[in-house]
């Protein structure tokens, strides 16, 4: 089934989103920065989500990671 059928997939898919650009901005910050409008703004704003919520982003990996593993 496809990741936007799924809800579980779906919110994956948003948390590798998340944390994949808040780790490449930690490396490569000028081409992230580069891009705050249109498509490639999105993630941007990813990884600006990821650096600011931090804490809660990665209790809500911990978490999908559990219900992964143990519950489905």
């Amino acid at each position: 089934m496809s990741a936007i059928f799924n809800f579980q997939s779906l919110l994956s898919v948003i948390l590798l989103l998340i944390c994949t650009c808040a780790y490449l901005r930690s490396f490569f910050p000028s081409i992230i920065d580069r891009n705050k409008t249109g498509l490639f703004g999105t993630f941007w704003k990813c990884a600006r989500i990821g650096e600011r919520k931090s804490p809660y982003v990665a209790t809500c990996c911990v978490i999908m990671a559990f219900t992964i593993l143990f519950l489905t």
